[in-house]
């Protein structure tokens, strides 16, 4: 018999410290993720603006890591390879994309995208869309 997690292990305040910035996030506006913190700061010149919790690709799907630019935002998305919803999504390599998962809200990190960036606090997501932009910086680091 394996036992439950605990609503502290799957929800753990924003979970690890944040990340020291990588230094490819300290010009422009940039999404910067750290796979070490699992957090997502959204940076404009070197100046933390809001961060929040995310979750990446299980071991068979990985978020790639790397610097990308968001190519296109997409505020209903729907993905047609897995069928489900990518609320907020901010495309940045591929079909990969940092978007809200309610997955993530609801189980935490017991569970995994299939390579995106998921982002549990929907009015955060909400708010990031609004402000990021086609072209803006994305690094994906650990």
């Amino acid at each position: 018999m394996t036992r439950e997690p605990t609503r502290a292990e799957l929800h753990p305040p924003a979970a690890e410290p944040v990340a020291k910035p990588d230094p490819r996030c300290m010009k422009g506006r940039v999404l910067c993720i750290s796979k070490t913190s699992r957090t997502l700061s959204w940076m404009v010149e070197g100046r933390v603006v809001s961060v929040m919790d995310v979750r990446f690709g299980s071991q068979y799907t990985p978020t790639r890591e790397g610097t990308f630019e968001v190519y296109w935002k997409s505020r209903h998305h729907v993905s047609t390879l897995y069928d489900s919803p990518m609320p907020y999504a901010l495309f940045f390599s591929g079909g990969q994309a940092v978007h809200y998962s309610s997955d993530f809200a609801a189980r935490g990190y017991s569970g995994a995208s299939h390579g995106c960036v998921n982002v549990r606090d929907e009015a955060k997501i909400a708010s990031l869309f609004a402000q990021v932009r086609d072209g803006d910086k994305v690094v994906v680091y650990w």
